[in-house]
């Protein structure tokens, strides 16, 4: 496998920002159907893709979300053009036969397992692939603004009320503005956060 070069890894990571400013410049559907594409690949256990998204985009949807934000997150999200979703299925066990073909008895071990340990796998797997959406927006152009103050209960009554849904954390996407960008905090080194054993 090749190795990226540093400007491939600066827009994915090294340069890559948060944003809470945005252009007045739209995000066609093409754009994010190409970001679910690409978001979908990386792996999640047994393949089970619990990723789960609302591209919220119409002003009518953006009202709807908005009463579930916290304050200091209204205004970035109102003026995104796109706030996506970012949910996970409960019950994702039931498309693994479609998901591994190679492996059916994988749908009946995993709708077996304890609703506990199902959830778990759920968040996890949507979690990961959140991740990968992200990495995904920013490799076609788009800048994100990730977060996770709004009140989960609501968006769920409204936007899952069948409750097989469940919101995990919002994510902004468009064409950030640079110059409103906070200085770039810093990060932990190695030697903070790792171990090698």
């Amino acid at each position: 496998m090749r190795v990226l070069d540093d400007e491939v890894l600066g827009v994915l990571f090294t340069e890559a920002r948060t944003h809470r400013k945005w252009l007045d410049r739209p995000v066609d559907d093409a754009t994010l159907r190409r970001v679910y594409e690409l978001a979908r690949w990386p792996p999640t256990s047994a393949n089970s893709e619990p990723l789960r998204l609302v591209f919220v985009k119409s002003a009518a949807s953006k009202d709807r979300l908005s009463p579930a934000l916290d304050r200091g997150n209204v205004e970035q999200t109102m003026t995104a053009p796109v706030t996506a979703i970012v949910a996970h299925d409960m019950r994702f066990f039931e498309l693994m036969a479609k998901l591994s073909p190679s492996r059916p008895e994988i749908a009946t071990r995993f709708g077996s397992l304890p609703e506990a340990v199902r959830d778990r796998l759920a968040f996890q797997g949507g979690t990961l692939q959140g991740a990968y959406l992200m990495l995904a927006a920013r490799a076609v152009g788009l800048d994100c603004g990730p977060m996770g103050g709004f009140d989960r209960a609501r968006v769920d009554a409204d936007f899952f009320p069948d409750g097989r849904w469940k919101s995990n954390f919002l994510v902004n996407l468009g064409y950030g503005d640079p110059s409103a960008l906070r200085p770039r905090a810093p990060r932990l080194d190695f030697a903070e956060a790792c171990r090698i054993e």
